[in-house]
């Protein structure tokens, strides 16, 4: 069985230090806000750039966290893409505030710029850009939209720790950047785990207050917060995973090259990469007109695909209302993304496997 994503193999190749590092926390008994989270904290924040990363329990609580610094809330509305996780919309409705779901770019599946000035109103106070599959949105292009209307931009870095932006790596780009490291992620923990990264001393502030209750240094709420800690064990497997991070994404990368060589003359299209911009390959996606009858034919040959999105947010009965018109990009691509398996422990042998069987399914 070759798997879609194989958060097992990624544990079994770094084993030993993660087994080590786990057990130095184990020994040390300092699990919640111990010395693992500050140095991962400081290690992240040099990584993307940023002065300040905040560990918190997931990336959903990471925007969550993000917008409750920056005051949303009832009242206000936020605009999303409706093509993302559901995560990214469901932060928004916690805060209380709106969600307000626009189209996506045909292209590269990432938040349409032109949607967004379609969308603006009094209310609106932010805007989230999703970095899809592991390559940024059209920054430049959604920033001055953001200053020429007075908006916060966050960014939704969930899929693309280490993109880099023209010189920049996502999540130094915006007010905020948010990631999650679910197992599945390019830095993945052993559970959950999120972080925000910002540059701005006064949104770290108040996350590092929100994510603990909005406690002060004498555990004194200052205002009302919540309980979303990043833990000790999951910083532990977050630094050994962290070193190997620039080496996993040079390998989705070149599984990536190897998928557009092999399958180039097929009747697929892949989604391109943004010019000037790296991609990491969080997601290796492509569109077919009978996506069905692929899943089926790879299911049977051994072969577990995914699916990012099959229903578009804005379609779903818990964010269904009547100001959401037709967003005719997203719905389209919703019916027939595809995502190949890829990730760096898939062998060279099981991509070929996986090349093989989609020739065969194309064969006239």
């Amino acid at each position: 069985m070759i798997l879609c994503s194989n958060p097992k193999a990624q544990y079994l190749e770094y084993k030993d230090e993660i087994d080590s590092a786990i057990q130095e926390v184990l020994s040390k008994g300092q699990l919640i806000l111990g010395e693992n989270v500050f140095a991962f904290e400081q290690e992240f924040s040099e990584y993307i750039g940023s002065k300040y990363s905040i560990g918190v329990g997931n990336g959903t609580d990471a925007l969550f966290l993000a917008m409750r610094a920056m005051e949303f809330g009832p009242g206000d509305e936020v605009i999303a893409p409706s093509h993302t996780a559901t995560a990214t919309i469901a932060s928004i409705a916690m805060t209380g505030a709106t969600p307000v779901l626009t189209d996506v770019d045909p292209v590269h599946h990432t938040l349409d710029p032109t949607s967004i000035s379609k969308a603006i109103t009094p209310n609106t106070k932010g805007v989230i850009a999703v970095h899809m599959y592991g390559q940024p949105a059209d920054m430049d292009k959604i920033l001055d939209i953001c200053h020429q209307n007075g908006l916060k931009l966050i960014e939704d870095c969930a899929q693309a720790p280490g993109a880099m932006y023209k010189n920049r790596r996502v999540g130094n780009i915006g007010d905020v950047g948010c990631f999650s490291f679910y197992p599945t992620k390019n830095l993945g923990a052993l559970g959950d785990g999120g972080a925000v990264v910002t540059s701005d001393t006064y949104l770290a502030e108040k996350i590092r207050k929100l994510r603990q209750y909005g406690w002060d240094e004498k555990r004194v709420s200052q205002f009302t917060g919540l309980n979303s800690r990043l833990d000790e064990l999951q910083a532990a497997v977050l630094r050994v995973k962290l070193k190997y991070l620039e080496k996993g994404n040079a390998r989705r990368i070149a599984l990536a090259k190897k998928y557009k060589e092999e399958l180039n003359h097929l009747p697929i299209e892949s989604v391109p990469q943004r010019p000037k911009c790296s991609h990491v390959y969080h997601l290796y996606v492509i569109e077919v007109k009978d996506r069905d009858s692929l899943v089926s034919h790879l299911k049977s040959c051994g072969i577990i695909v995914g699916i990012h999105y099959p229903v578009p947010v804005h379609l779903m009965p818990a964010y269904l209302t009547k100001q959401i018109s037709r967003l005719k990009n997203t719905e389209f691509i919703s019916r027939r993304v595809l995502s190949l398996p890829i990730y760096p422990e898939l062998s060279e042998l099981n991509q070929s496997q996986i090349i093989s069987n989609l020739k065969i399914f194309f064969q006239p």
